[in-house]
């Protein structure tokens, strides 16, 4: 079973050897955990099964992330090395927009009057300069008592060399103020660069005490019902790991629902052999972006959330954190739409949630949302939505956007539909070709594959702007990434920091970080992965010497020898030649960074055969739907996707509807079903 908690929706899978149920339930944002509760009710009995025949229970959630964003996490504070109070404003001193002179950053996660500095030095090579000042330190002790602190985050100079400081610090803060929760910098991210390292210490200080409580109640409330299995959390980096884990660093979690989805797209790359994918997730908040080449997602060892400026890289806040390589947008279902000072029709990053929810939901919202744009043009059935658990009305989306768009504008409510409808759409379509660019991808060469609640409502008009030919609906589309966490291995990753030159290689004090760094992995690893075999990677990531960006280096799985030395140079300057059509002969090279993952093997589908076209005989209704070319609406066919066989195909306009989700097929797609049951769209005039 799996569950993956949205900003709009919480959806549950349960799945057998033979057969897979699904639901998608309003989430609950005041207790995340009722959401999941009722999701687990629901869908044990549809399946007339019970908690206590569950083996496994894999969870996902954006918890964490919306509680950075809405800035709803602990009272927080952070205790640095003195002279290094302000690193969290200072930042790298860079500008994500040059010319831009009233430049906005997201506010701190820690004001100043909560940000402590300690005597007290570390030096580059972790070697002790000035001793740590326990009175003063004790001082700041009370004064967190003092002013309710409920976390703190410790992030001292030099401790991913020497963690002594940091260590006694929490041993000190637990004797004077028991029940602070406390953030090592050494264990979040113990890497070289300051900025990034406090960041990240900072965040998971800020979501601890939250996340803790809420996977507390969440192991106390399943116990209750029975479950006896075992309980897994979804990281930002697409494996699984233990709850003790997660409650630890809970900032690995950030970006979990979105891995469960590039999981999934994987999955269904795989099994239809796409080998070039474009991954759209459409939810009720957001949407997001990846690429999947050769059935692997990309990963980053850097992410920033609460970004100021919605492509701007520097504008966010910074995470060093194992993660899927996406780009994310405010753009969901529940993404508002407005019209700003120069009277442009806007839509987002607000959301109407779950609660009050779209206007159409009936739960007092009255700003229209992307969804009300779809119920008004006719392509959301109002009596299916969610597979008939909420029953939408029209009339309050007709009048949501006629009041606040539609007559500012002098627009029918039709048409101001259609204008918040491609302008999410075209906010979508500018984050693929952003995020394509940035990785030297053409994005007309690839296949899109959509999933989340709302991806297939808007996901031909994105390929039509994005010039992709092809788009792929798979089955359980709407529950995608939950489907996703089912197929995740078990792993993790830890990056830490031990400069050396190549040309001064200390090949035992690497061997020794790398085999402390493996049994530590392996602690976690090793009782969740129940049995199964656990892979282990270990990467160098090296640079010429005094560069800004490493290039990671595959390194063999045993202690390392001065006979290496050769062999990484190599195999560095091969990787360097392929990015950027050269290498520097003779430069001297340092490492920076080493990383061990320990996982469980990763498996694929096999790939799915061809099918016997034919046109569609599965009788559909007729629906009249406002596409924004004609002044009237027009009539077209709409399907219920169980109705149709592999090899059917359909002429585009045309809509499908089933319990999860609704694919709306454009007059420039025709489509077709295939072996795995997933729905083809082609552009027109291509042969499928």
């Amino acid at each position: 079973m799996s569950a993956d908690v949205g900003g709009t929706f919480t959806d549950v899978v349960l799945e057998s050897p033979t057969q897979r149920w699904t639901t998608k339930v309003l989430t609950t944002p005041a207790a995340p955990e009722e959401g999941v509760l009722n999701g687990i009710a629901e869908i044990l009995r549809q399946s007339g099964c019970r908690i206590g025949d569950v083996e496994a229970f894999v969870h996902g959630t954006t918890l964490a992330t919306n509680a950075i964003i809405e800035r709803r996490g602990a009272r927080t504070a952070l205790i640095g090395t003195d002279g290094f109070r302000d690193i969290l404003e200072i930042g790298t001193e860079s500008r994500y927009d040059q010319y831009e002179l009233a430049l906005e950053r997201p506010a701190p996660l820690v004001a100043r009057p909560l940000r402590f500095t300690v005597r007290g030095r570390m030096d580059a090579r972790g070697n002790e300069l000035m001793p740590l000042d326990e009175a003063q330190l004790l001082q700041i002790a009370q004064s967190l008592k003092a002013k309710g602190i409920q976390s703190v985050a410790v992030a001292l100079l030099h401790s991913y060399m020497n963690p002594a400081h940091e260590q006694r610090v929490r041993a000190l803060l637990d004797e004077v103020v028991p029940g602070l929760y406390v953030s090592l910098s050494c264990e979040v991210c113990p890497e070289i660069r300051e900025y990034e390292r406090t960041s990240t210490t900072v965040a998971n200080a800020y979501v601890k005490p939250l996340m803790d409580g809420y996977l507390a109640r969440m192991e106390e409330r399943l116990a209750a019902m029975g479950f006896k299995g075992v309980l897994s959390l979804m990281t930002s980096g697409g494996g699984l790991t233990s709850v003790a884990t997660a409650r630890a660093f809970p900032v690995r979690l950030v970006e979990s629902g979105p891995a469960g989805g590039a999981i999934f797209a994987s999955q269904i790359a795989a099994r239809l052999g796409e080998k070039r994918v474009i991954a759209f997730d459409m939810g009720g908040t957001t949407a997001k972006v990846s690429l999947v080449e050769n059935y692997k997602s990309e990963t980053s060892r850097f992410f920033e959330v609460d970004r100021a400026a919605r492509f701007l890289k520097g504008s966010g806040l910074p995470l060093r954190i194992p993660v899927i390589e996406m780009v994310e947008i405010g753009a969901g279902g529940g993404s508002l739409a407005r019209i700003d000072t120069l009277q442009r029709v806007t839509v987002g990053p607000e959301s109407a949630s779950s609660v009050p929810g779209p206007a159409c939901y009936g739960g007092g919202g009255t700003m229209p949302a992307v969804t009300d744009s779809d119920v008004a043009l006719g392509l959301i059935d109002p009596k299916a939505f969610a597979g008939g658990s909420i029953t939408l009305k029209p009339e309050l989306s007709m009048e949501a956007l006629d009041g606040h768009i539609g007559k500012p504008l002098g627009l029918s409510p039709e048409m101001a539909a259609y204008a918040v409808y491609e302008m999410v759409c075209e906010n979508m379509a500018s984050a693929a070709r952003s995020h394509t660019v940035e990785r030297g991808v053409v994005a007309s060469t690839h296949t899109m594959i959509a999933f989340g609640g709302a991806a297939p409502l808007h996901v031909a008009r994105v390929a039509e702007k994005i010039g992709a030919p092809r788009v792929i609906i798979p089955a359980n589309a709407g529950v995608g990434s939950a489907v996703g966490f089912l197929a995740a291995p078990v792993s993790y990753e830890i990056v830490k920091t031990k400069y050396m030159r190549l040309d001064a290689f200390d090949h035992e004090g690497a061997s020794a970080l790398l085999s402390s760094t493996s049994a530590e992995i392996m602690a976690w690893v090793g009782p969740s992965a129940q049995g199964k075999p656990v892979e282990e990677t270990r990467v160098a990531f090296m640079r010429y010497v005094g560069q800004g960006h490493e290039i990671p280096v595959d390194l063999p799985l045993r202690d390392l020898t001065a006979e290496d030395v050769d062999g990484l140079r190599a195999q560095y300057e091969r990787t360097y030649q392929v990015m950027f059509n050269r290498a520097i002969p003779q430069a001297a090279i340092e490492i920076m960074a080493w990383s061990v993952s320990c996982s469980t093997p990763a498996t694929l589908p096999e790939e799915v055969g061809p099918v016997s076209m034919a046109k569609a005989t599965a009788g559909g209704d007729t629906v009249q739907i406002f596409d924004g070319r004609a002044e009237a609406r027009i009539g077209v066919k709409r399907y219920r996707r169980e109705a149709l066989r592999p090899g059917e195909v359909i002429e585009g306009p045309a809509i499908i509807v089933e319990t999860e989700t609704t694919t709306y097929v454009t007059a420039s797609f025709d489509a077709w079903i295939d072996a795995a049951g997933s729905i083809v769209m082609e552009r027109k005039g291509i042969a499928a």
